[in-house]
Formats: structure tokens, sequence, C-alpha cells
């Protein structure tokens, strides 16, 4: 009993002797959060060690200014850098260039940001999926709740006719590069 008390009585000792310690400075060997981390969350965050994570390789590409744009407009980079996974079909500038004149800088305002954010959820699944994961005639369900289609001819995949062209690992999931806007079904 005796050494209960005093074990009791050293840990009373030593969270009162903590509460007038100063904690040190956050560690910035791995990451760092900037000023701007609360107010843009998860994407706040440098992190200059880790894998990137699906926004950061689509900023990195050169072929994705205008998916990267969107992303932004849609207000969906926090969720993007959030730890997934996720699978993100990315159409480069050229497929964005396919559509009929004027239906990017449209869904870009901020009246149709609901327009755009459903498109671009219907370029996503959670979950990583590899190229080789997918099966002929297989239904993936998208993150704005519709499905979407994989065919597989002489082992190459497509996602409703967009062809994946490229894949690329990510921290959060893998981001396959597509050659077409994917567009979600009319709602009935």
């Amino acid at each position: 009993m005796k050494t209960k008390i005093l074990s009791l009585t050293f840990a009373c000792a030593l969270i009162i002797a903590s509460c007038g310690t100063k904690q040190p400075a956050e560690s910035t060997e791995n990451a760092t959060v900037t000023e701007d981390a609360a107010s843009h969350g998860q994407s706040g965050v440098k992190d200059e060690f880790s894998k990137p994570d699906v926004v950061k390789v689509a900023v990195g590409s050169k072929d994705h200014t205008t998916l990267v744009a969107a992303v932004k407009a849609a207000e969906l980079v926090d969720v993007l850098s959030n730890s997934g996974p996720f699978t993100v079909f990315a159409p480069t500038n050229d497929a964005f260039n396919k559509l009929p004149a004027g239906t990017v800088d449209g869904l870009l305002k901020p009246e149709k940001k609901a327009d755009l954010q459903n498109i671009l959820q219907y370029h996503v699944t959670t979950s990583a999926l590899s190229a080789e994961f997918f099966k002929d005639g297989q239904t993936i369900g998208m993150v704005n709740g519709d499905n979407a289609k994989i065919t597989v001819k002489d082992g190459k995949v497509q996602i409703n006719g967009a062809n994946i062209i490229a894949s690329v690992k990510a921290s959060n999931g893998i981001v396959h590069v597509i050659d077409a806007v994917l567009l979600p079904p009319a709602k009935k």
C-alpha cells in the first residue's frame, strides 16, 4: 500500500512539474506546418521527404494544369490531400481541350461549383486500384455515387472509353492518366 501511495505521489509530482515546462518547438525534420495550414487543411502541410499525394502528383505535371485549376476551383484540394486511399483518373490538358469550346471556362465559374465537383468526383474512387486490378466488364463505384465501366482490350485499360495512358503511385493512392474527360451519366 505504501508503495502504491509513493508511486502515485511521484506521478502527481511529475505531472505538476511538467505543467510549468515550456514545450519544445515542433520538429522540422519531416514536415512543417505553414501559417496557412489552419486555413488550408492538409494541403497546407509542407512535406518534402514523403512521396507526393495525388494532388501533388497532378500539380507536378505540366500536362495537368487544367485539372489542377479545376480541383482548386471545386475546393477539393484538401479532400484529395488526405490519407485516402484514392484512385484518380486524371484527364490531361489535351483531354479537356476535346470538350466543346467554353465548357471548361463555364465550369470554373463559382456558380457552377457543384457541377464541377460532380464531374471531378466522377474521376475518383476510394481505393488504390492498379491497372492490373481492372478486368474487362468491371464496374467501379465513383465518389459522386455513379458507376464507371472498365474495358480491357489487348491488355489496354479504358474507363468509359478513356484510355489509361500512364499510372503514377502516390502516397495516398494512385493516379491513372487518361486521354478523355469522364462525364457522369445524366441524372434520371
